[in-house]
């Protein structure tokens, strides 16, 4: 069992895991995170700028493969209420080693996902 499925109980995905596009991603963020779009629009339209400038599609595939990953984490509601809260945490820690643990929950968190997307 993944990190992330420990996390959320097992519970059912909100929506479909969606296609690896900007159209795919960009609707399912529009359910699943909708606070996130003008994030993500930002972010598709920085990679495709990047892209052209260095002649490499490169940036598009990143920018891509992450919004795919925070797509993943916010189709889970346990999953993503825990990673929304690390991050938090880790924002108003009040030392370093408090901040560490709450990133590396965070990172656990975003790696599952990154793992979960890449098999599929």
């Amino acid at each position: 069992m993944s990190f992330q499925y420990a996390l959320t109980g097992g519970g059912r995905p909100l929506i479909p895991r969606p296609e690896r596009t900007p159209g795919a991603l960009r609707a399912a963020c529009a359910v699943v995170a909708p606070r996130l779009l003008a994030a993500y629009d930002r972010a598709r339209d920085a990679a495709l700028e990047e892209a052209v400038r260095e002649g490499s599609l490169g940036p598009v595939h990143a920018c891509l493969a992450h919004w795919a990953t925070r797509i993943e984490i916010e189709r889970h509601p346990g999953t993503a209420k825990a990673y929304r809260r690390a991050e938090y945490l880790a924002q108003v820690a009040t030392t370093p080693e408090q901040a560490r643990g709450h990133l590396t929950a965070a990172s656990a968190i975003y790696r599952a996902a990154a793992e979960a997307v890449r098999a599929g």
